[in-house]
């Protein structure tokens, strides 16, 4: 991938994962250009289909499309960070990240968005208000 599109990515994400909204200078991995929509399915490389992505979401996520509602077990869309608005499937709640939808429920399991380290992590960085 060129370093112009990376950077791009980067910059418009403001440096945060596009999922788990955490800023890439507090995880020890390196953030990736994550394919909204993989080749696989279809997706190209176009700046729309892409967002930055912290290793652990983007790893979770792999190719899927969708997942089940832990609520309700329909299936169901994953989150579209170029097409939906955070904060209409989410919100933080003292470091854990809680689906307000089914999609944010979903890909909140599906991405692992809550385990004890990132919730911890989290709840850090909200104390240093950085969150």
């Amino acid at each position: 991938m060129a370093k112009e599109v990376r950077e791009f990515v980067r910059t418009r994400a403001t440096g945060r994962c596009e999922y788990c909204r955490l800023p890439e200078a507090v995880d020890e991995w390196p953030f990736h250009v994550e394919h909204i929509v993989s080749r696989q399915h279809g997706g190209d490389s176009e700046i729309e289909n892409l967002c930055w992505a912290c290793s652990r979401c983007n790893l979770n996520k792999g190719p899927n499309l969708g997942s089940i509602d832990p609520t309700s077990g329909d299936p169901v869309l994953l989150y579209h960070p170029r097409k939906q608005l955070w904060s209409e499937h989410f919100l933080m709640d003292d470091g854990r990240i809680v689906g307000i939808t089914a999609i944010g429920r979903a890909t909140a399991r599906l991405l692992g968005m809550n385990s004890s380290s990132r919730i911890e992590l989290r709840r850090r960085l909200g104390d240093l208000g950085e969150l």
